[in-house]
């Protein structure tokens, strides 16, 4: 019997702006260089070049150009291209529905779901395949949080075969992390659901819900999002920000998460790029509304110091473009983060001169960085200092954060070391 040939290629689809079918864009290889580093290379078909309408796949690195891009990043695949591959969660769900957990970086690429994160799409066909249309309904959500309590004890059991756990596959973004999710549809449009884990500390997608409420409150920008009761457990359920439903389907907006932006490499060791400083220039050259962006982006970059979101590496950072423009996405994935420490915490990425502190003299040193005066970033810190010290438990309350895990979190906002002076 002649075993199947494993792919080292494939071709990239993209939904162009103000449409709803994909094209092909380009062909993408993935091979080895000399000393056996992964090698991925990259060219866009001439008739996608051709067109009047054609867009770049991101913002910075990858022009419309007639040429072989190359990068040995990311274990070969470009970023544009590794933002549309599923994250820790998705590529588990993969793993079991695919029967095996090793897999390359092009079967993730060719097995994730049609509707991941942005306008891209994978196949093995030069032409493209019209999209598939299937979703989760909200009314669904039981059985699948049924199946995530499966996938995430890594069970076998009767009845959750691959056909089933194939409807956790809509499951379209790469920048969620580990948590259990997937992707629903109702009326409105698309909903990114994350469930609750069985060993949350706290009522994870209730603290999320009230931390995007929060954000709002303090002049953030942040994704808008429900709480639905499945069962007896919360499920939460994130708006779709890269899509927009139509009569003749969903438009798709490119997204590019900051890793890419910022060619940086995703593992905690390879971090020394992970900085607000290098992504507000990246912002600065990328986005139609660069101003408006990097006040947006020291905004929040206030709000996770004040929170303690130290989970603001990023892949919880993004740009889209709806249309031809680039611009900073809405936040998304905020999480407070309790820590034992009252006088130092660190932020994922870079804040100013003192690096990663989170602390309010470090913010603002690099204010004209974010084209803020320094009396301009003083007022946005206490702004949403004040924000967040006067109105996190109300807005908890508000939507239902139990009393028992306030008390759990509390220890994350205005930590006393956030006005420490330092040298």
């Amino acid at each position: 019997m002649t075993s199947k040939p494993i792919p080292s290629s494939c071709f990239v689809y993209i939904t162009l702006p103000e449409q709803t079918e994909p094209v092909t864009a380009a062909r993408f290889e993935l091979t080895t260089t000399r000393q056996g580093e992964p090698l991925g290379r990259l060219v866009y078909g001439k008739s996608y070049l051709a067109r009047p309408d054609a867009v770049p796949l991101e913002p910075l690195e990858l022009p419309l150009l007639e040429q072989t891009f190359e990068t040995t990043q990311l274990r070969g695949v470009f970023g544009a291209l590794r933002d549309a591959s599923p994250d820790f969660w998705g590529r588990r769900v993969i793993e079991r529905h695919a029967g095996k957990p090793m897999l390359t970086e092009l079967d993730y690429l060719l097995l994730s779901p049609d509707d991941r994160a942005g306008a891209l799409a994978f196949g093995l066909s030069a032409a493209s395949p019209p999209p598939l249309r299937k979703f989760n309904q909200t009314l669904e959500l039981e059985h699948l949080q049924s199946l995530a309590d499966t996938v995430l004890a890594d069970r076998s059991e009767e009845g959750t075969g691959a056909e089933q756990v194939e409807e956790l596959l809509l499951v379209g973004t790469s920048m969620g992390g580990a948590r259990p999710k997937t992707v629903v549809e109702d009326d409105e449009g698309l909903w990114l659901a994350k469930f609750n884990r069985p060993d949350d500390k706290w009522n994870v997608a209730r603290v999320e819900h009230a931390m995007l409420e929060l954000a709002a409150e303090c002049g953030v920008r942040a994704a808008v999002s429900r709480l639905v009761t499945v069962a007896g457990r919360d499920v939460l359920l994130v708006k779709r920000f890269d899509r927009q439903k139509t009569a003749a389907g969903y438009l798709r907006a490119r997204m590019v998460s900051a890793l890419t932006l910022l060619r940086a490499d995703e593992l905690p060791n390879a971090s020394g790029r992970w900085s607000y400083l290098e992504l507000v220039e990246a912002l600065r050259r990328a986005s139609a509304t660069a101003e408006q962006d990097a006040h947006e982006l020291f905004r929040r970059a206030c709000f996770n110091a004040l929170t303690s979101n130290t989970d603001d590496h990023p892949r919880n950072h993004a740009l889209v473009a709806m249309g031809r423009a680039w611009g900073l996405s809405p936040a998304y994935d905020l999480t407070p983060t309790p820590h034992v420490s009252l006088e130092r915490r660190d932020l994922a990425m870079e804040l100013g001169s003192a690096g990663r502190w989170a602390n309010a003299q470090n913010l603002v040193s690099q204010a004209p960085r974010f084209l803020l005066t320094p009396e301009q970033a003083n007022a946005i810190v206490s702004d949403v200092e004040a924000r967040v010290r006067d109105g996190w438990y109300r807005t908890a309350r508000r939507v239902g954060v139990t009393e028992r895990d306030c008390e759990a979190i509390s220890g994350a906002f205005c930590y006393p070391g956030f006005r420490m002076l330092g040298e």
